[in-house]
């Protein structure tokens, strides 16, 4: 039997993620342009704030109105998913753990393949010892955003947990290639630990009779 893995002091998981604003749709590239676009520079007038927007900026900068402003986007159909899923997180934060859980898996209603609300819920499910549901919705949300480094740092944590350091040094070998080489030192310790782990269990069927 490989040796128990050791959590680095640095390895703990990584918080929740909260919706900025969203792209516009990107442009059909088969679209036929009939008038010629205009080449002079266009004064461009700052448009008013979506109810969404506004709810985002207060809780950018910590405003306890964002909570307010959040429902009221959900009530005028402003990003629903969206604000669903930041007012889970701030729910979450105020430990209100069933509010959370209801705000992420009703932003998911709305949008099933809403990464930011799957790698959130996996965080809840994380923080409640439900490691298999975490890891469910962390595959999840690195199927819908597969360039977002985070979900595979604590998706590598829940798969230590789970005994499978194999799957865990692939995630996070994944997490390393995403970030900066400053931010994948913090990984590079738990890699040694689970690489570790692997050549002591390989050791030891060696040694089997």
């Amino acid at each position: 039997m490989g040796q128990i893995l050791k959590f680095p002091g640095q390895a703990s998981k990584l918080g929740y993620k909260r919706v900025k604003k969203r792209k516009d749709p990107a442009e059909n590239p088969d679209q036929l342009h009939l008038f010629a676009q205009p080449t002079a520079q266009i004064l461009q007038f700052v448009p008013e704030l979506s109810r969404f927007e506004h709810a985002l900026l207060l809780d950018v900068h910590g405003d306890p109105k964002a909570a307010e402003l959040y429902a009221k986007a959900i009530e005028e159909h402003d990003c629903i998913a969206d604000a669903y899923c930041n007012l889970g997180i701030i729910e979450s934060q105020k430990g209100s753990t069933t509010k959370a859980f209801d705000c992420f898996t009703t932003s998911l209603k709305h949008d099933p393949r809403h990464s930011e609300a799957h790698y959130n819920l996996a965080n809840l499910y994380f923080d409640l010892n439900d490691f298999r549901l975490a890891q469910i919705h962390y595959q999840m949300a690195a199927e819908v955003d597969p360039d977002f480094a985070n979900v595979y740092f604590n998706l590598a944590l829940v798969q230590v947990i789970s005994n499978d350091p194999r799957a865990a040094i692939t995630a996070l070998s994944k997490y390393q290639q995403l970030v900066p080489e400053d931010e994948g030192r913090k990984a590079a310790e738990l890699l040694r630990n689970l690489e570790k782990s692997l050549a002591a269990a390989q050791k030891s069927r060696l040694g089997s009779p």
